[in-house]
């Protein structure tokens, strides 16, 4: 397996990170999955683009452009001779010797890593959905920042693998937010409701063509947000990522979503969502 350090391709087991990189000391850094079909990019420039907002949001500098890291994550593909999976690409901040909180007035040079792997589709996830269970929101305030500060995701998440649940949806209060690694959504009364793009949630490449595909075929989009109340009520529940597309959650802490299974705006938008798969990638196989 080839992996990328810097503007390198070499073996994974030859892949070395400083230890006073920032990245590893502060998590001082930013992150991107980017999904492939059929050996395509789906939404390679809406990643990209989010991939550079976050990274001017901490002030760190990518030391690469937009076309020279394409043709540095086009090589790890090709070396990896992916179909159907996920590149992972993250940028730290990069060495500081001694390790200081404070960033230097002359940063160290920045360091990307990336990975790919073959993941293909998983039809289960979207025809049966998941269950999920409830956990308070303890992040941070800065959501919209893909930041490598996963800790309080990773704790949510792994309460939800302990409880034999697919994902934890967090809230805030009375506030629902997002998943612990997904967007959050409901559907009342044919309406599809979800948080407000703000500070709290992390805007989802996927949650932005969902958002567009529900307006072009008919269903209103509300991003006012909704309550613990509202989800209790609600008639469909989903969540999505660049990974898990259009998942279904049918229970909630043992407490099933309607009848249990998915509902049929969630099918509708995991249909329309799949269609703008194949218009950028073609025909998919599913396991």
């Amino acid at each position: 397996m080839k992996v990328l350090v810097k503007d390198q391709l070499i073996e994974r087991d030859e892949a070395k990170v400083d230890v006073e990189d920032r990245g590893y000391q502060f998590g001082d850094g930013v992150y991107e999955v980017i999904r492939m079909y059929n050996g395509q990019f789906f939404t390679y420039d809406e990643h990209i683009e989010r991939l550079y907002a976050s990274a001017a949001k901490i002030d760190l500098d990518i030391p690469y452009s937009k076309p020279e890291l394409r043709k540095l994550v086009d090589g790890l593909m090709k070396a990896n001779n992916i179909g159907t999976g996920n590149v992972y690409l993250q940028i730290t901040r990069g060495e500081q010797s001694p390790r200081n909180h404070v960033i230097p007035s002359t940063p160290p040079e920045a360091v990307l890593t990336a990975s790919a792997s073959e993941v293909p589709r998983d039809k289960t996830l979207f025809e049966n959905g998941r269950k999920a269970i409830l956990e308070e929101d303890v992040r941070w305030l800065r959501c919209d920042i893909k930041s490598l500060n996963l800790l309080g995701n990773s704790i949510a998440k792994n309460k939800a693998h302990q409880a034999g649940a697919f994902e934890a949806i967090l809230h805030r209060g009375e506030n629902v937010t997002e998943g612990s690694a997904a967007n959050a959504y409901i559907v009342k009364d044919g309406k599809l409701i979800t948080h407000a793009s703000n500070n709290l949630i992390l805007e989802g490449i996927t949650r932005q063509v969902i958002l567009r595909v529900a307006r072009e075929n008919g269903i209103p989009v509300v991003e006012s947000g909704f309550t613990l109340t509202d989800l209790a009520a609600a008639d469909e529940v989903f969540i999505s990522s660049t990974t898990i597309e259009v998942t279904p959650i049918i229970e909630i802490d043992g407490k099933l979503v309607g009848d249990g299974k998915r509902g049929p705006v969630t099918k509708t938008l995991h249909d329309a969502f799949t269609k703008e798969i194949l218009k950028q990638c073609g025909e998919l196989a599913v396991d």
